[in-house]
């Protein structure tokens, strides 16, 4: 199958074995109000996906919680098991879909292989954790 969509946001979606709907509702939130592109002033970073009426497809990516062992062999116990993760990477999506609009929210094969193209308008690439290091939110965390 080949999906050809329009300029937006490619988003490769972990996750970690104690996320929770919080977690959900926090980088949905984020992923949505990212600000990405300039206004037509020409500032940057004043416009998110919803204000430019953007495509957002998300990507399921086990492997962003993956590590290395001391023998350089790929560890993915921090990403939760696959059966917990569809359901909440489900939930996630649909979450997205109930807060923008559902034709622009697409998706591809969750725990399969895919072969994902991309051309990089910037390149930018944000990373939203739903928790710090420390295990606090970014909200918690004064800007």
């Amino acid at each position: 199958m080949t999906l050809l969509l329009q300029p937006g946001i490619l988003a490769l979606v972990g996750i970690h074995e104690e996320d929770s709907e919080l977690d959900l509702a926090y980088c949905c939130k984020r992923l949505l109000g990212c600000k990405l592109w300039q206004n037509s002033d020409g500032k940057p970073w004043r416009q998110h996906v919803k204000q430019m009426s953007y495509d957002l497809l998300l990507v399921s990516q086990f492997t962003l919680y993956g590590t290395l062992t001391k023998k350089n062999q790929p560890d993915y116990k921090r990403a939760m098991k696959s059966e917990p993760a569809k359901i909440l990477y489900d939930q996630f999506l649909q979450l997205l879909r109930k807060n923008y609009v559902d034709h622009k929210i697409h998706d591809g094969a969750f725990g399969q292989m895919m072969e994902v193209k991309l051309v990089n308008d910037g390149p930018v690439t944000i990373i939203i954790e739903s928790r710090n290091v420390d295990g606090k939110t970014d909200e918690d965390v004064e800007e």
